[in-house]
């Protein structure tokens, strides 16, 4: 192995860990944020050019590419979880099989939904909330979206595996060359050939094959530590069981948020109309741009985590957590104290609608009062998912969004009404934050032996 090869691998157990976490880190949040580019990009253009009914069709999308998410993380994170630890370990050959089995897996997935969601698009999209006046748009965007899907998964687990291998920097410039290209792209679809919600959709396929291309040229690379070599693409159970096991965590998280939408818009409907969706979706897009800072120092924590645990430096890997939870924490401090602060100033950046504006002041103001403790719960469940507690990891990922959530969702309208909606958030906040604690004490003390 050449010695660019070793130091990209062995930096992870011998380089000190806030270095470490800042190197990784950084990329990551950096490509995080401008892979979010992406749909924020998208619903400014169409909320300031098509209209409210569009940017409420668009937030009737996101479940559905919610679940298309949720597939490839359940193979890509689990996948580059699985590659930190054999890499530790010392194992290239298994961290190789691993590579090929995700592909096979990701490939084989991402034709299957694709395919379903083309059959049963409209069904899907009134399950999720879509009225009379917002299916067109959704339909036109998630049907234009279709064949950006499998290219999105590929692009986003195989980057993830990329950082995971030791190239952080470069799977940052994969995130932004896409990003990059959405920008330029999407109002030139939109509203120059006058393609609307489509010309969005369209735009953002573009960007994602460019982007996919640009990664998966790398691990045809013979000179990579980590690339496509002949015999690894048999799938077999003893290498996908840990890829799916481990990445269900995350993927649970995003398969719940299609679930947890879903009661969502179709109970903001029922008390506030395609307006309150409307809102929803603003409220969406901001939080998800503070928990994708979170994400990407996650990210670029769970490498640290997955290797130092495999090689049996836990000294490194509990630094290399509290440093993360840090500043998590006070990521999302930031953040709550903004969208409370300035609610208005973010709802105009995505309408001019004034009655859409006030709806989501409202919605800001009241969902946001404990968000602040969003970020630890994300760092906590990144933990167990990097040391290989698969069981753990997943139920932590659910006590927010299922076990809490979903039944504050049903309680709280019914007394407060709309305004029960939004208190949903903060109250579940409380309780999912407690049961983190408790778990990431446990989890210390028993390393601890």
């Amino acid at each position: 192995m050449s010695q660019e090869k070793r130091n990209n691998i062995n930096e992870l157990e011998t380089s000190p860990v806030g270095k470490l976490l800042w190197k990784y880190s950084v990329p990551a949040v950096v490509g995080m944020l401008v892979m979010s580019l992406y749909s924020v990009v998208d619903r400014i253009f169409i909320g300031q050019g098509v209209g409210a009914d569009a940017i409420a069709g668009l937030a009737i999308t996101f479940p559905v590419m919610n679940i298309s998410a949720a597939i490839g993380i359940l193979i890509g994170a689990g996948a580059a979880a699985r590659i930190s630890i054999l890499l530790g370990a010392k194992d290239m050959h298994g961290a190789e099989k691993v590579l090929g089995n995700a592909l096979v897996l990701i490939v084989i997935n991402g034709l299957i939904y694709t395919s379903l969601f083309g059959i049963f698009i409209d069904e899907i999209l009134m399950l999720f909330g879509a009225s009379e006046a917002t299916l067109p748009y959704a339909r036109d965007f998630m049907l234009w979206m279709l064949p950006g899907m499998l290219l999105t998964n590929i692009t986003y687990s195989f980057n993830s595996i990329m950082r995971s291998s030791g190239y952080p920097t470069k799977a940052m410039v994969t995130m932004i060359i896409g990003a990059v290209a959405n920008v330029i792209l999407a109002p030139i679809f939109i509203f120059v050939f006058d393609l609307g919600i489509k010309g969005a959709a369209i735009a953002t396929d573009i960007a994602m094959a460019i982007s996919g291309a640009f990664v998966m040229l790398h691990f045809f690379d013979k000179t990579k530590n980590l690339h496509f070599v002949p015999g690894i693409y048999r799938l077999q159970w003893r290498i996908v069981w840990p890829i799916i096991a481990i990445g269900a965590a995350p993927s649970l998280v995003s398969a719940a948020s299609s679930a947890i939408t879903a009661i969502i818009n179709t109970t903001l409907y029922k008390y506030g109309g395609d307006v309150a969706v409307g809102a929803a979706g603003i409220f969406v897009t901001y939080t998800s741009l503070l928990t994708t800072v979170v994400v990407g120092m996650c990210q670029g924590l769970q490498p640290i985590i997955g290797y130092n645990y495999g090689a049996g430096r836990l000294d490194r890997l509990k630094r290399a957590f509290w440093l993360a939870t840090g500043a998590s924490v006070l990521i999302t401090i930031v953040g709550a104290a903004f969208g409370q602060l300035c609610p208005g100033l973010i709802a105009r950046a995505f309408t001019v609608d004034q009655e859409l504006i006030s709806a989501t002041v409202n919605a800001l103001t009241i969902s946001l009062t404990l968000f602040y403790v969003v970020g630890f719960q994300i760092v906590a469940t990144t933990f167990l998912q990097s040391i290989g507690l698969a069981g753990k990891s997943i139920f932590l990922s659910l006590v927010r969004q299922v076990i809490f959530l979903i039944p504050f969702l049903m309680i709280l309208p019914g007394y407060f009404g709309l305004d029960g909606v939004w208190a949903s958030f903060p109250t579940a906040d409380v309780f999912s934050t407690t049961t983190a604690a408790l778990m990431i004490w446990w989890e210390m003390h028993q390393l601890g032996k």
